[in-house]
């Protein structure tokens, strides 16, 4: 049993600072990969007659690799790349592609032990180790939303991307008609900086990028997980009770629910960013 106390994840979301975010996924990822069978750690893109969360998860992956025309490109850089699922998706996608996953989680990176055209390295966004002009693509797939302050790392991006590289965000955002109050719950369970659509947008263009491609799909992210979720409950409730107390689960269902009531009301999205430097 994973014993979790309500206290430190309390102080972990509400500070937000690197050491917390280490310990909130170090603590909570085993909820996903209990949730969805698989070691992505994101949300997924349900699209029509998606099956469950692990085929949504590489429907994303898909999406997103082909925004960042990963075919064409000789290297691309993973930042925040979680347990790695994501670059093994790409590299055995696209078998000319070497990838660096950069992670300041270093249990993280070690969870998928040595891989072919696949490089590891412990480093935070906001310093990344490459020099300049040396790389064709960062990624950052449901990652930057962690990332602070985040204008430091998309300046890192443009010094270390080629003239014409390609910089791709996927993240969850909040949109101008929000407020901290209308978030309920998720004030206090989206353990991640609550960054708004417009705010990402400015930093992105006044770091030197311009936008070539931006798309919401909230609508394809939050709706559909937590149907999933909420049909398939009592039989992932049970997986779930094998390594955490029921009040872990109650408080994911709870947020769950939420997260699809705010995007409905347009409170949250999920935007994709294609950004040129």
């Amino acid at each position: 049993m994973v014993l979790i106390n309500p206290l430190d994840v309390f102080f972990w979301t509400v500070r937000k600072n690197e050491k917390d975010v280490i310990n909130l996924y170090n603590s909570l990822s085993p909820i996903m990969q209990l949730a969805t069978g698989g070691s992505m750690l994101n949300f997924g893109y349900w699209v029509e007659n998606t099956p469950e969360p692990v085929s949504a998860q590489e429907n994303l992956c898909s999406y997103f690799g082909k925004l960042a025309e990963l075919e064409n490109a000789k290297n691309a850089v993973d930042v925040g790349s979680g347990l790695s699922a994501p670059a093994i998706f790409w590299r055995n996608k696209y078998e000319k592609l070497n990838l660096f996953c950069i992670n300041i989680n270093y249990n993280q990176l070690s969870f998928s032990g040595p891989q072919r055209n696949l490089e590891f390295l412990n480093s935070t966004s906001t310093k990344l180790p490459f020099s300049d002009k040396s790389v064709d693509r960062v990624l950052a797939l449901e990652s930057s939303q962690h990332f602070k302050p985040l204008e430091d790392f998309v300046s890192e991006s443009k010094r270390i991307l080629k003239s014409y590289g390609v910089l791709v965000l996927a993240l969850p955002v909040t949109l101008h008609n929000s407020s901290f109050t209308k978030l309920g719950i998720l004030k206090f369970t989206w353990s991640s900086e609550h960054y708004g659509l417009e705010h990402v947008r400015d930093l992105v263009k006044s770091g030197g990028f311009t936008i070539d491609h931006e798309e919401l799909i909230g609508k394809n992210v939050y709706i559909p997980l937590a149907n999933y979720y909420t049909k398939n409950r009592h039989e992932l409730k049970k997986s779930i009770l094998q390594k955490y107390p029921s009040y872990v689960e109650k408080i994911l269902y709870l947020s769950i629910i939420k997260m699809k009531k705010a995007s409905e009301q347009k409170i949250i999205d999920y935007v994709v960013l294609k950004c040129r430097a």
